[in-house]
């Protein structure tokens, strides 16, 4: 099992930041979870995966609007996962635990247990955020190299270029990925995973026959043949696994993120945890009003991983209070203005992890 990280002493900015943002919701006499905005937002993603899915099984059509109908699902099913599988699962959607529960579900649909995305997103990610070996996200299985500290191989130099191929087959290795954690490995990166419940066993089994179902079964007893709907099925997934991916490594695998490095003897980071999330988290694109909605506030990260506990719809005005506060902690609030300056950042980080370490330490002058 994992050595334990531990961080340094608070020294009042994650206080000073819970403060000031209740006072901000109890002087607008606004509600932290259950906003009409945010259901009414849940209802249009839900009803625009539904119609999607339903028009490509059931409108005759040629087979090429077909194809383009998957990716537009694939693009609906990446929306449900960004605004109500990942509040819900964070318990950001309703202040009522039951509800939240529900609509955690949204990701189950998707074809990925809620149950094992919690742990490794709530739990790993968001404690131990560019940390080596315990951040799941920044694990790239030996694939990709996203931090200094994971080892080298000959194929990185080209993972700035490759990466985006890998992301698509994310979600469909996600769904059989989460039989081997359950049932056999039972940890991620040697963090061993709590022992499910019944009901959480109920509801891995039960969605992914569910999945199975109405993406393979429903497709083949309507008379679409098998290579028709393996073509349907990869051409979805492989949209939403690009989308998610490329959203998610922005916020942190970029040039302008810290990633940090525990004290081999203590395992501790020299820092307040609430300072190690702004270090290692990076916003991007804030003022476009159109990722805003579609990405569920996910480009306000480090609003996300300071308060992912409140729905995302008020980020935007939360972001103002924490770069205020940071300011007068001397803290630097990290933001890529474009999409575009995030996309670059990210590159440029692939490709400096892409670079063998002998040569990248002859190319900085370090001997």
């Amino acid at each position: 099992m994992q050595s334990k990280v531990t961080f340094s002493k608070a020294v009042g900015f994650r206080k000073e930041l819970n403060r000031r943002v209740e006072a901000y919701f109890e002087s607008e006499s606004i509600k932290q979870r259950d906003n009409l905005a945010m259901y009414l937002k849940g209802v249009i993603c839900l009803t625009w995966m539904i119609s999607t899915w339903a028009f490509i099984i059931f409108v005759p059509s040629d087979s090429w609007i077909k194809l383009l109908g998957c990716v537009f699902l694939g693009i609906s099913m990446a929306a449900i996962a960004f605004n109500i599988g990942h509040d819900a699962n964070h318990g950001g959607y309703s202040n009522n635990q039951n509800v939240n529960k529900i609509l955690s579900l949204a990701t189950d649909l998707l074809g990925v247990s809620s149950y094992l995305w919690r742990y490794r997103h709530n739990v790993l990610h968001h404690t131990y955020t560019n940390i080596v070996d315990h951040d799941v996200d920044i694990d790239g299985e030996g694939l990709v190299r996203m931090s200094p500290e994971q080892e080298y191989r000959w194929f990185h130099r080209f993972q700035q270029f490759y990466i985006w191929i890998l992301y698509g087959f994310v979600p469909l290795h996600g769904f059989i990925y989460d039989f081997y954690v359950l049932l056999i490995k039972r940890t991620y990166i040697n963090h061993g995973i709590p022992t499910p419940k019944k009901s959480d066993l109920i509801t891995f089994f039960s969605f992914k026959a569910f999945w199975v179902a109405y993406v393979i079964g429903v497709p083949l007893m309507l008379g679409y043949s098998p290579l028709e709907v393996i073509l349907g099925v990869v051409t979805t997934y492989m949209t939403v696994g690009a989308i998610m991916g490329f959203v998610f490594i922005l916020a942190h695998v970029v040039d302008t993120a810290d990633f940090l490095t525990p004290s081999p003897e203590t395992g501790r980071i020299d820092d307040e945890w609430a300072i190690c999330q702004v270090r290692t988290t990076v916003d991007f694109a804030p003022k476009n009003q159109v990722l805003n909605w579609y990405l569920g506030g996910l480009n306000f990260q480090v609003v996300h991983h300071l308060f992912p506990h409140i729905c995302h719809i008020h980020y935007p005005k939360l972001a103002e209070i924490v770069e205020e506060v940071c300011g007068e902690f001397g803290i630097e609030y990290k933001v890529h203005e474009t999409l575009g300056e995030a996309i670059a950042s990210n590159y440029r980080w692939l490709k400096a992890m892409g670079t063998p370490p002998k040569m990248a330490e002859a190319t900085s002058g370090v001997s």
